[in-house]
């Protein structure tokens, strides 16, 4: 199956990023969201981003003008209707995700494939909610999309070939590296990393270190580019939570357990960068430890 028409669910940092490493790769874009002001918000972004690329001399400037002019955005999902995949790129809660599949399946072409950015549901079971099991996947892109080169792909236990070797074949085409992961809870980054995450998070519940000296030893003993704490910021603490939580329910393990003081983070909304607060404070320049 050729595709040549993408289209993004979600136009926060990865579905932007997402629009953008499509448009690019030369492939039309629709983007959707519920908000008309994030859609605008999302396509001034992936601007910025394409300017950066242009300013780096990784691309000239008319490969970002024919990028830009590849993507449609809107508020309207039937404008979908054209696209022979739909990305979906929504916060990483089961039910958003469902409700949005409800909401696009009546939409789509007949062999439309969907898939999945989830960065730890179950494949299989959210496919099972939707008309077409079989053209359903997991398309787990890294944040941020336009400088990672790695896109985990997982089959649910339906995916059939066809769709895989698609979905294949179009990570290549962005540019991307893949990694073929099993359907299990978190697949294969986030079941190693997340857990990571909320050991550092532990370790300074339990004064082990602070958020600086956690994150030095981590950078500097491991030659990790960005410390634990830092890192569960960038992505965002309720993110964090939520991948421990699907990896508690669905190991019926305790070392899964989530850490007390990062629910207690995301209950206070302290969530990390895009909040301006978390384990750092980034009213400041540099951020400042809160802890």
């Amino acid at each position: 199956m050729a595709i040549t028409t993408v289209g993004v669910i979600g136009a926060g940092q990865m579905g932007n990023g997402i629009a953008h490493v499509a448009a690019l790769a030369g492939l039309d874009v629709v983007l959707v969201d519920v908000k008309a002001e994030a859609v605008a918000k999302a396509l001034s972004t992936i601007g910025k981003n394409l300017d950066r690329q242009v300013a780096k001399g990784g691309i000239d400037a008319g490969a970002k003008d024919a990028a830009m002019a590849r993507i449609q955005g809107g508020t309207d999902m039937s404008a979908l209707s054209a696209a022979d995949i739909v990305i979906e790129a929504a916060t990483e809660r089961e039910e958003v995700k469902l409700s949005i599949f409800k909401q696009v399946v009546p939409l789509l072409k007949a062999d439309a494939i969907l898939a999945s950015n989830t960065s730890s549901i179950s494949i299989t079971r959210l496919a099972a909610a939707t008309d077409r099991p079989h053209r359903f996947i997991g398309m787990h892109f890294m944040n941020p999309v336009p400088v990672m080169k790695l896109v985990e792909i997982i089959r649910g236990i339906a995916t059939d070939d066809a769709t895989f070797e698609a979905v294949q074949a179009l990570a290549d085409k962005m540019g991307k590296t893949t990694a073929v992961a099993q359907d299990y809870p978190a697949f294969i980054v986030n079941r190693v990393l997340i857990p990571m995450i909320n050991e550092a998070v532990q370790a300074l519940q339990e004064g082990v270190g602070n958020v600086e000296s956690i994150d030095a030893a981590l950078k500097l003993g491991a030659a990790h580019p960005m410390g634990p704490l830092a890192l569960g910021d960038f992505i965002g603490l309720d993110t964090c939570l939520a991948i421990m939580r699907v990896l508690h329910e669905g190991m019926g393990d305790s070392k899964y357990r989530p850490s007390p003081l990062l629910v207690k983070h995301v209950e206070a909304g302290w969530l990390g960068k895009k909040t301006g607060r978390g384990f750092y404070d980034y009213s400041q320049d540099p951020p400042r430890p809160t802890r």
